[in-house]
């Protein structure tokens, strides 16, 4: 069992909190997870200490309730030094009570949230106990406190001569609550005569004349991006950075909660942070051209060598004694 507790939803919150932990100081032989099983959630922590809890949608009051019921039995069968989450709804069923348990606790708030917290932030920021954490300078202060972004890791590369784009990835996550098919319509008709991998999540592309793939398997969703001339994503973290990390610049398309494509407008913010640090192009649907792909596909990031580290409050890296009896369960 791991000493240190790690929770989070899945997706971008999962992809930051596993990034993270790295630049934290925490062995993996030392983590204990408990998130949303997923194939993204599968591959990345596959040998590691997991726990699936229930699947919560934003405001999902049932299942909400029955991962705060999983927070207590876990806490209640073990002790942690310290956990840590960058949300959702999960980390306010996990941290307050965990700090109780004698636990060093930690928020981080997502890099989707450049002007403010999430309604999860707010909620744990008023429990003394939690410590947190903002991604932005620009909000950081008070309860916030500003240790680095997930993005400190990258920067903008040089441009590369590349040919007509000709493969594209095309993602709009998993998210089970939402749809976006006015992108899929977008992009049918500019994308025609490309070889295109289309990962639609629960959007409904009936009659667009596409290959739909619901969900991609993690390993083959990497290589595609890999081979891809260019990416085309909704602006969720996870999907950002994955293009991000093999050398890509997404084109980076942000739902919009006035469209019900998700609960709030906070892709605008994520779309707008990594534009302005020159790793992706952020358009809205109706500017899509075949010269924002051309112009993204041309770009390059780059991986800096060390990212600095995520220093927690009252927390030093120290050695550990390592545990080869990483064990999986699962919660039905």
């Amino acid at each position: 069992m791991g000493r240190h507790l790690l929770v989070c939803s899945g997706g971008g919150h999962l992809k930051q909190l596993f990034t993270l932990a790295d630049r934290i100081g925490l062995p993996a032989d030392d983590q204990y997870w408990v998130t949303f099983e997923t194939g993204l959630s599968r591959q990345l922590l596959a040998g590691r200490n997991v726990l699936f809890a229930r699947y919560a949608a934003p405001r999902d009051t049932l299942n909400i309730l029955r991962n705060a019921q999983l927070a207590r039995k876990v806490l209640r069968h073990s002790r942690y030094e310290t956990a840590i989450s960058t949300g959702s709804s999960i980390a306010v069923n996990f941290l307050p009570l965990a700090a109780r348990m004698g636990a060093s606790a930690h928020y981080i708030e997502s890099a989707a949230r450049a002007d403010g917290p999430s309604l999860t932030g707010r909620i744990l920021a008023l429990d003394p106990l939690v410590n947190t954490y903002s991604q932005y300078p620009a909000w950081s202060g008070g309860r916030w406190q500003f240790r680095g972004s997930i993005f400190d890791a990258y920067d903008a590369g040089p441009p590369a001569d590349v040919g007509p784009v000709r493969r594209v990835v095309v993602t709009v996550g998993t998210t089970e609550s939402y749809g976006f098919r006015r992108l899929f319509e977008a992009l049918v008709p500019l994308l025609d005569g490309c070889e295109v991998l289309w990962q639609t999540g629960t959007t409904d592309v009936t009659g667009l004349g596409i290959e739909a793939r619901p969900h991609v398997d993690h390993d083959e969703m990497l290589a595609a991006v890999a081979a891809a001339d260019v990416v085309v994503a909704h602006s969720g973290t996870g999907a950002a950075l994955t293009a991000i990390e093999h050398g890509k610049c997404p084109v980076l398309v942000p739902r919009l909660a006035s469209h019900g494509e998700h609960i709030d407008d906070h892709q605008l913010q994520i779309a707008a942070e990594l534009a302005r640090r020159n790793l992706a192009v952020m358009c809205r649907l109706e500017d899509l051209r075949p010269e924002v792909l051309a112009d993204a596909s041309a770009r390059r990031t780059v991986r800096l060598e060390s990212a600095p580290p995520f220093q927690l409050e009252g927390f030093a890296p120290s050695e550990y004694t390592t545990h080869t009896d990483n064990t999986k369960e699962w919660v039905s």
